[in-house]
């Protein structure tokens, strides 16, 4: 697909049955912290959550009610993560679902939720009691609104459209640092009114997350809060399965694009292809190795064409013995630079100054192939911080 109808930002862009709920609820200042989407009409649905130990009571309660392979809402509370609060933080989210439920109008075990921003810390449960039933008056279809309340430390919304026959569908995500996803990503979520049922709908979900936002990386934490989500409540009918995972990967991909150039203090993009492997676990493995790296994230930072450290990363995969550095090619773009030792030093220059930067080895040890993203490596991530919770 193309993508050329993605991002629209009119009515009929938004899948049918579905309403959002935004506001602030001063959780932390006075930028939107509270959002919910919710359908009409009862949906199939799918999620994957992060593999932390320390996950949140949020994963845990989202994971126990999505079991059933459908949900109605899902909420997010930005700017508190309400992780490791003990009891404490499992009651709280319990009465956040509860108290969601009766704002939309369906059963607890049908909201699933999300909490994002700072570890440790509990909700201001009174606060967001006191708040969440005026709530009500601000329903209306904006899932612009919706990824910009669930922003922490990113500096703008992401939001992303296609359609798919009849239905349409949109993604959102948030997500700058913390961010090695361990099974999908920090938060991002699906809506479509394409009908999808349950047992396909996970299976897709699943192989896109794993291609897109498993595929990230910022700085090679993974979130105790990470959660992916879609909800399909079948208002537009069915559509060819086969053209929904298209148009599943072309959303999640794009927006994988713009959490990984939105990292934290990031000014450019890194996007690192690894074939001619044995197979997809060993590129990857190579891949990641690559654009983890910060010693690569700061040579690409600097615009510093330095394939030694590239060579260096693919070295680090140590397990992998049939990788022989003779058969190694490095490229930065579409230019060898190693076993080149002269390459075009002018064109060079160009690639690496680019906001985009694409790293591109081939292994040659099969015939696989893995594609990541990620970003460099700045100051401005180390100040971003350091100062987090200051």
């Amino acid at each position: 697909m193309d993508g050329s109808n993605r991002r629209f930002h009119v009515p009929e862009s938004n899948p049918l049955g579905f309403l959002t709920y935004v506001a602030n609820l001063g959780i932390k200042d006075a930028s939107r912290d509270f959002a919910v989407v919710a359908s009409e009409h009862p949906c199939t649905a799918a999620a994957v959550f992060t593999q932390s130990r320390f996950a949140g009571p949020s994963v845990h309660l989202s994971r126990k009610h999505v079991a059933n392979g459908a949900a109605r809402a899902v909420v997010t509370v930005s700017k508190n993560a309400n992780v490791a609060n003990g009891e404490r933080g499992r009651r709280d989210t319990e009465e956040l679902t509860w108290m969601t439920a009766e704002l939309v109008g369906c059963a607890a075990e049908d909201v699933l939720i999300g909490s994002t921003g700072v570890i440790g810390r509990p909700y201001p449960i009174d606060l967001i009691r006191s708040q969440v039933p005026d709530v009500k008056e601000t329903a209306t279809p904006d899932f612009d609104a919706v990824a910009q309340a669930i922003m922490t430390t990113d500096t703008h919304p992401k939001v992303a459209r296609t359609r798919v026959g009849s239905a349409v569908l949109v993604g959102v995500a948030k997500g700058v640092g913390m961010m090695e996803p361990d099974m999908a990503t920090l938060l991002t979520y699906y809506f479509t009114d394409a009908r999808i049922p349950a047992p396909e709908l996970d299976t897709v979900f699943r192989r896109v997350m794993d291609r897109t936002f498993n595929c990230v990386s910022v700085d090679t934490d993974t979130s105790t809060s990470d959660t992916a989500v879609i909800l399909a409540n079948g208002r537009a009918g069915e559509v060819d399965h086969i053209a929904f995972e298209e148009a599943l990967h072309s959303v999640a991909e794009d927006l994988t694009k713009q959490v990984a150039r939105d990292g934290e203090g990031a000014t450019k993009l890194i996007e690192v292809v690894v074939d001619q492997a044995r197979d997809e676990p060993q590129a990857r493995r190579v891949a990641k190795a690559i654009v983890n790296s910060p010693l690569v994230k700061t040579a690409v930072h600097g615009s510093d064409p330095n394939w030694g450290r590239i060579a260096m990363a693919v070295g680090k995969c140590k397990d992998d013995t049939d990788i022989d550095p003779d058969r190694v090619v490095i490229r930065f773009g579409d230019l060898a630079v190693y076993p080149d030792t002269e390459p075009d030093l002018h064109r060079l220059r160009r690639i690496m100054a680019g906001d985009e930067v694409l790293i591109h080895v081939s292994l040659n040890t099969g015939t696989v192939q893995a594609r990541v993203w990620g970003c460099d490596l700045t100051d401005g991530y180390v100040r971003i911080n350091a100062d987090y919770t200051t």
